[in-house]
């Protein structure tokens, strides 16, 4: 019996605010470059107040958000469970996700008052993203916004590692991968961020238990995860975690486990502007693949080639004819 949905996924929602910045700015405003740190709501205000309005890009993000919208975008169809809250960007939100073809929990209610989080995104001349964001709404994540039909009705779970902060977010996660083992669906989790990964590895365990179907990660997420110091060692001690898993390296492409053996994948040359969502981009492109006829192989050079396409221009999402013409050079 085919299933409504390829993916069902599970994460923050957050309105990303992108624009581009320099070194001094961050110097000025004391931003630590290159990571994603979780500020107040009067630091984001002090920062929003401080940057150019006109070259402001306004997007619904999150990071598994990223990717149930990038398996929409390339024909597959996905649902969010995510929580924002009845104010200006939460109808932003239930707007773009609806325009980007996702489903989700928002369209039946039950919003409540509150602050919707919003991610500004930094990037600079380097095409580095600094994150800092301010989770609002998204920080009460809980069991009550999981969907446990959405999720019967799937291939594939994704769940978001950026949770993992959170106690009721641990909990969603845990609900989420559990009603899917129960209901024969598959299981896939993104390790987020390295500094995630080093802070709440104990609750990455708690959800991961004995181990998922997918795993994605980049090398240094890999290697705090499996507390090894170099990739070939990391590599060796994730099977005993995932039963497959997608290790992406950057300029390097990325290294696959289906379950028997590795498979290199060649990476696309490409001049990076903006690295902001290539994981994501990377994790949405694969699942596709997957849930329509492709083999790990395959899946893996389509991710690579969307990812690099993501990195060589700004935002964390493809056009629509951009994924379709992704699709063509494929084949």
């Amino acid at each position: 019996m085919s299933k409504k949905y390829n993916v069902y996924g599970l994460g923050n929602a957050l309105v990303d605010l992108e624009f581009q910045v320099n070194d001094q700015f961050f110097y000025d405003h004391k931003v630590k470059k290159g990571l994603m740190t979780l500020v107040d709501e009067d630091t984001q205000y002090r920062l929003i107040g401080a940057i150019d309005h006109d070259q402001l890009v306004k997007k619904s993000g999150g990071s598994a958000a990223n990717t149930v919208i990038a398996v929409s975008q390339f024909g597959g169809a996905s649902f969010y469970s995510c929580k924002v809250a009845s104010d200006e960007f939460g109808d932003f939100y239930l707007k773009d996700m609806n325009e980007a073809g996702v489903k989700t929990n928002l369209d039946q209610g039950g919003r409540e008052a509150g602050i919707t989080g919003k991610c500004l995104v930094m990037i600079t001349p380097d095409a580095d993203r600094t994150m800092n964001t301010f989770l609002g709404a998204t920080t009460d994540l809980s069991v009550k916004e999981v969907d446990e039909y959405a999720i019967k009705d799937s291939e594939y779970v994704y769940i978001e590692g950026y949770l993992t902060p959170s106690n009721s977010g641990v909990e969603a996660m845990k609900l989420t991968k559990k009603l899917a083992e129960e209901n024969g669906v598959k299981t896939s989790i993104t390790l987020s961020d390295p500094s995630i990964v080093q802070g709440f590895k104990q609750q990455f365990v708690e959800v991961i238990g004995a181990s998922v179907d997918l795993l994605f990660c980049n090398e240094e997420e890999a290697m705090a995860f499996t507390g090894t110091s170099n990739i070939e060692e990391a590599r060796q001690a994730m099977k005993k975690e995932a039963k497959k898993f997608a290790i992406t390296q950057g300029k390097n492409g990325a290294i696959i486990w289906d379950g028997d053996t590795f498979i290199d994948i060649e990476p696309y040359p490409v001049k990076a502007v903006d690295t902001n969502g290539a994981g994501d981009m990377f994790a949405g492109a694969f699942l596709y693949g997957v849930t329509n006829g492709m083999s790990m192989a395959e899946a893996g050079k389509l991710a690579s080639l969307a990812s690099a396409k993501i990195v060589s221009q700004y935002g964390p999402r493809l056009k629509w004819n951009e994924t379709k013409e992704i699709l063509r050079q494929l084949k």
